[in-house]
């Protein structure tokens, strides 16, 4: 296989060899801070098309090109909605998924991100919303689309919001005939239905319920014509939920937690729920799945700083094997495969060439490039990211990631510490266009993965249980005197900024965490801790939910109304801030509400603290907007260039 391949990617590092002659000047922030040209590859199931989102300024746009010339066969204007997700139905129809913040006339509540899939018929050029002909339910969808053939014809199954009588609503299943739209009502959900599974012949095989409010969880499975119940629980936080098809792609997967341990267990079920057994699976975080048959082929996950992929069936595994050792030091992701698995798409992460997507092509042993993600920079653009290993104050091992500037000397270096959002999430290896941003301007940036980050483990996730504004923040500082230690950055010239939680933690670094940041950015951040869960509440229309228990237990509080939320809260402690703060939030953020950044900024300038907002107007929670992305990180680097100035 390696020797297969050796030929294509001779031709793919000719292609990359320019980059490495680039002059080293700095590229303009744009080329980091908008949207990548190209994202989401995804060939069809034939392996003749080759579809993807591509970003041209501000314009989004899916297009489809044919594999053996590269002509383009369509072009889609996405207009100013948001692609997420880009997705072949058969090899003449796309299905693209788009979502919009907004309000819908006759509901009570926030904005809300909305979800619609768009289905594009590559023969006559026509385009389809999906649910667009359901009658009784809005046409949006919940979830991806599931692709199914149905008497010999292409269907799409879906679950819709279906009102089943006044203002109730239901996850119902929809089944759309692809030709012509015509959708009907495939399986009527039940008051709390919270996942489904379809088989392939379109039969709605299990479904699970779970009541947010008392916990209570079942697990059905349809039996004739009864859906009858094979598990129950009551489950306040970490509900089970199914996960697809089984190794067999007829069997039911279902993710739990061993209720001694904690520890997640996957189950097969048989088709009926009759019986079911334990998958001794390795650790992961995604499954793998057959492009054909949605069959489990078997699951990746990224262990620590490498990325493991693992099948079950040994030639899958070898030729992955090959593509892996075909691109050395690099980190490879797979992203689609035509439906005989000759054909694969991947994302490759080059620590010096920034990632791009290939296409090997298994029958004749080549590999070519589709497209440089970011195709503004050079590889003189893009800094060296190493990882970095330290002890915490209590001595829990903490790792995470080091951006070094180029052109500079590993000492006494200005540095952005910059926390990721969740926070059960975590950094990893690879291109990090924000933290590449402000490493072009002459600054380290440390990214760590502090307790409470998911990925490293069950006991190191609940080691933040409880430790917001406390060890969780420490955990940062304590990166910091540990590069301090190293001589690697200059102690006096330390500024923190994050997104999410991660502007949470910017600003507890400026007023709970003081003597350490120069200055401090927050982009989306939670500010006032017992508005955030008021907020929670009312998105889930004043109910006490699962929600509200997860983050009552991360936070370590009982509940919005105890008293202890305040030792915590940034907006509590401006009068103890000294150091310059900026705001920045996106006006339709329905995760992190506009309003924790507006209340922050009235705190501040009522304290006589110095302080900027950036407001980001249509843009959500995820920075999903080139020009608005741009404008953060624009506004990033002028802050800290004025605060914390890196020559």
């Amino acid at each position: 296989m390696v020797k297969l391949l050796a030929r294509g990617l001779a031709a793919l590092f000719l292609v990359l060899a320019p980059l490495s002659a680039a002059p080293s000047i700095a590229a303009p922030l744009s080329a980091y801070g908008r949207l990548p040209l190209i994202e989401d590859a995804q060939i069809s199931p034939d392996g003749t098309m080759m579809a993807y989102a591509v970003t041209s300024g501000d314009a989004r746009m899916v297009v489809v090109k044919t594999v053996a010339d590269g002509k383009i066969a369509a072009a889609l204007n996405a207009g100013d909605r948001k692609v997420r997700d880009v997705q072949w139905a058969t090899s003449g129809y796309l299905l693209i998924s788009i979502t919009t913040t907004t309000y819908v006339p006759g509901l009570v509540g926030p904005k809300r991100e909305y979800l619609q899939v768009v289905a594009y018929d590559l023969a006559t050029k026509k385009r389809r919303v999906l649910m667009e002909k359901a009658a009784d339910a809005m046409n949006v969808v919940i979830g991806p689309p599931m692709v199914r053939m149905l008497k010999g014809e292409p269907h799409v199954i879906v679950e819709g919001v279906h009102w089943a009588g006044g203002s109730t609503s239901r996850a119902s299943l929809f089944d759309i005939r692809l030709s012509n739209g015509a959708t009907r009502v495939h399986e009527q959900a039940r008051p709390n239905t919270t996942d489904w599974v379809v088989a392939n012949d379109g039969t709605a095989i299990a479904q699970t319920e779970y009541d947010a409010v008392t916990g209570e969880w079942s697990l059905r499975f349809q039996r004739g014509n009864r859906w009858e119940v094979v598990d129950s629980r009551t489950a306040p936080l970490n509900r089970p939920y199914l996960a697809g098809l089984g190794q067999d792609g007829k069997s039911v997967l279902l993710i739990t937690n061993d209720e001694k341990s904690d520890a997640q267990v996957t189950r097969e079920y048989q088709p009926d729920g009759s019986s079911h057994r334990e998958l001794k699976l390795p650790p992961y975080d995604g499954l793998l799945r057959d492009p054909a048959t949605h069959a489990l082929m078997g699951t990746w996950e990224l262990d620590g700083d490498t990325l493991i992929y693992s099948f079950f069936d040994k030639r899958d595994q070898a030729v992955w094997r090959g593509i892996s050792k075909a691109y050395p030091g690099k980190q490879v992701y797979l992203t689609s495969w035509s439906d005989d698995r000759r054909k694969i798409v991947v994302r490759v992460e080059d620590p010096t060439g920034g990632p791009f997507y290939a296409l090997v092509d298994l029958d004749t042993g080549s590999a070519a490039i589709l497209g440089i993600v970011y195709s503004g920079l050079k590889a003189a653009d893009i800094a060296e990211v190493k990882p970095v290993r330290y002890k915490a104050a209590d001595g829990l091992e903490i790792t995470g990631y080091l951006t070094l500037p180029k052109g500079r000397a590993p000492k006494n270096l200005p540095l952005i510490v910059m926390p990721h959002g969740g926070p059960a999430s975590r950094d990893a290896p690879g291109f990090d266009w924000w933290a590449q941003g402000l490493a072009s301007r002459g600054y380290a940036v440390l990214q760590p993965n502090f307790r409470g980050s998911d990925g490293f483990g069950r006991d190191f996730l609940e080691a933040g249980y409880g430790q917001w504004g406390r060890k969780m923040q420490s955990d940062l500082s304590d990166g910091v005197r540990y590069l301090v230690a190293e001589g690697t950055i200059d102690k006096a010239r330390v500024c923190i900024v994050g997104a999410s939680y991660g502007g949470y933690a910017a600003l507890a670094g400026a007023t709970l965490d003081k003597g350490v940041y120069r200055c401090a950015v927050a982009v989306s951040g939670v500010a006032d801790l017992k508005q955030f869960l008021i907020d929670e509440l009312r998105s889930d229309n004043g109910r006490e939910t699962d929600a509200q228990r997860y983050w009552s237990r991360f936070l370590g509080v009982d509940g919005r109304r105890d008293p202890d939320i305040a030792a915590i809260s940034p907006i509590a402690h401006v009068a103890g801030g000294d150091v310059p703060v900026m705001l920045i939030h996106g006006k339709d953020d329905t995760v992190v509400l506009y309003g924790q950044s507006q209340r922050m900024y009235d705190a501040l300038r009522k304290a006589g603290r110095p302080v900027e907002f950036v407001t980001l107007k249509a843009e959500d929670h995820w920075l999903s907007r080139s020009d608005t992305r741009l404008q953060t990180l624009e506004a990033t680097v002028a802050f800290v260039e004025k605060h914390n100035p890196p020559n």
